[in-house]
């Protein structure tokens, strides 16, 4: 049941992101992507957008400051994992935030004003799509100049691809699929094509193909099938928190530190391979639908 209504939930959240926010604009006009949402950060799930250059940084859509932190109103002076970052309300619970931008960034609110919201005063400073809100810089936990964008889905308390609200940079050529690895129950690689009937975890190790500079970006879905059969569905729609852990779906819900303990790598499934010729079929697709297939043939005993 947990399951299903999690599939309900990506539906329905697909249907209201297409319909509500199409049009949402992509944060700069210049910089460029480095990461991308559900990436390997070193074990760990990007949960936006990366963009490196000098740049402005826009309003994806039009909402309401509802926080703002640098530097100059920081309440607290320890150093944040965000550095300088700004917060959007939208309405019906979506949330994007912009982040890890310059400290100093003046900020461009109507009439030129500079977004410092304090203890003594908070005002909801509405901001136009597209109205400039920051600049690039260094701030937080970043080494390049650039600046780092999210979305969250505040009722869900899930953080959404940001490449489902705007329109994907085009591309024709398919993702790679740099392996496909076996590992057995005691999480050894298996080398061989006849195995041992039992259960098996899938390693994948992907890049879209649109990634700059040799960026390693993370698909849109992964899938693996049994003879034709679907074993495991790995998606990067959204990745949810709950009670403090990241948990991304997978046929349900799993740990984000499951599915990523392998770097460069993805945990995309666990499949029970029976006695027979076993296919094992791995699509990768990206968020402009183009796929890739990876098949290998198997003698399991």
């Amino acid at each position: 049941m947990r399951c299903r209504n999690r599939v309900i939930y990506i539906t329905v959240l697909f249907f209201i992101l297409t319909g509500f926010l199409s049009a949402m604009n992509w944060p700069s006009e210049t910089a460029v992507m480095i990461r991308n949402f559900g990436s390997n950060d070193r074990g760990r799930p990007v949960l936006g957008m990366v963009f490196e250059g000098d740049t402005q940084v826009l309003a994806a859509e039009s909402g309401e400051v509802i926080f703002t932190h640098n530097r100059n109103n920081a309440a607290s002076r320890l150093p944040s994992p965000l550095g300088a970052w700004t917060a959007i309300d939208h309405g019906d619970g979506l949330i994007s935030i912009y982040s890890r931008y310059a400290d100093d960034s003046p900020g461009g609110v109507p009439g030129g004003g500079a977004f410092a919201l304090d203890d003594e005063t908070i005002p909801l400073i509405s901001v136009q799509k597209q109205e400039p809100i920051a600049v690039s810089g260094i701030s937080g936990w970043s080494s390049q100049n650039g600046f780092y964008f999210q979305v969250y889905d505040k009722r869900e308390r899930s953080w959404i691809n940001p490449a489902m609200l705007v329109t994907p940079q085009r591309e024709t050529r398919p993702p790679q699929i740099l392996s496909v690895e076996l590992l057995n129950a005691q999480g050894l690689p298996v080398q061989s094509r006849n195995l041992s009937q039992g259960r098996y975890t899938v390693i994948v190790n992907s890049n879209a193909t649109a990634s700059p500079r040799g960026s390693l970006f993370a698909p849109q879905r992964i899938v693996c099938s049994i003879n034709g059969a679907e074993a495991g569905s790995l998606n990067f729609e959204a990745i949810s928190a709950r009670d403090g852990v990241l948990m991304v779906f997978r046929n349900g819900l799993v740990p984000a530190r499951q599915v990523y303990s392998n770097f460069p790598a993805y945990e995309a499934a666990i499949v029970f391979l029976s006695r027979g010729q076993v296919n094992l079929e791995v699509i990768v697709q990206d968020i402009n639908g183009n796929s890739r297939n990876y098949v290998s043939r198997m003698v399991v005993n």
